[in-house]
């Protein structure tokens, strides 16, 4: 069922490590062309194309700083251009930034976890969308957290909503988008061994306090996200649309 996946275009933002690597090489081992986005991980990114080209699969780096939107904006035109289309976005790229006390929360903090986990994915999802639009229809698929499900901590309520705030422009896009045939999904993942919660400085006994709360006792892998975007992607996926798919081992 991946084989209508071969020579479609698809972009990956935040791909140079994670859930989105791995799903870029999934992506690039079921014959798809793949464009690699990163911010500032040049190395990371550059090893996912390393990674792919030494399988004879296609991918191109491209660099973007969502923090900075009006050259945002440019990304999925200059993706286009290289590609000659875009059939596939994947809006995986996102943090949690100011992992502090509600109380003590700063607006910077809250408005740029917003922008790299809202703003950059509705306006990516906007360009994508007007060019799906002309060219009968394609696939947007969003990267979700179980912080949506609960409203985050005490540390990560900002990150929580904001990422509650993507699955509700999922919904809206997919409906917006059904009579085009452009299919909006979001995957829901919960504690996935990726590095973001070391990235994040949790500590390894919260680390282990965390994993223990999951009905399967073990964290996720980057694959068991990356495995879901591409069945939605797929010819699997192609009477699914405005849906939120958790995969978190039961929490």
């Amino acid at each position: 069922m991946f084989e209508s996946l071969k020579n479609k275009r698809v972009l990956i933002t935040g791909a140079s490590s994670g859930i989105g690597r791995c799903t870029a090489e999934l992506f690039a081992a079921h014959g798809a062309v793949c464009a690699i986005h990163f911010s500032e991980n040049r190395e990371g990114a550059q090893r996912t194309v390393d990674a792919i080209q030494s399988r004879c699969g296609s991918a191109e780096l491209f660099q973007v700083d969502f923090s900075e939107w009006p050259s945002g904006s440019q990304l999925i035109r200059n993706v286009i251009k290289t590609m000659g289309g875009l059939d596939v976005l994947v809006n995986n790229a996102g943090a949690l930034l100011g992992r502090i006390d509600f109380l003590k929360l700063d607006e910077g903090s809250w408005d740029l976890t917003y922008a790299l986990n809202v703003k950059a994915p509705f306006f990516l999802s906007q360009e994508a969308f007007q060019h799906m639009q002309k060219n009968g229809g394609g696939r947007i698929i969003n990267i979700s957290s179980i912080s949506a499900k609960y409203g985050g901590t005490a540390v990560s309520l900002h990150y929580g909503s904001a990422k509650a705030a993507l699955e509700a422009v999922t919904r809206g896009l997919s409906r917006l988008g059904a009579e085009h045939d452009i299919l909006v999904n979001a995957v829901r993942c919960g504690f996935i061994d990726s590095g973001f919660h070391e990235k994040i400085a949790w500590s390894r006994e919260e680390i282990r306090e965390r994993i223990e709360r999951i009905p399967l006792g073990r964290p996720g892998k980057p694959m068991d996200a990356a495995r879901m975007v591409l069945f939605l992607a797929s010819e699997a996926g192609n009477h699914i649309t405005g849906e939120i798919f958790t995969v978190s081992g039961g929490d």
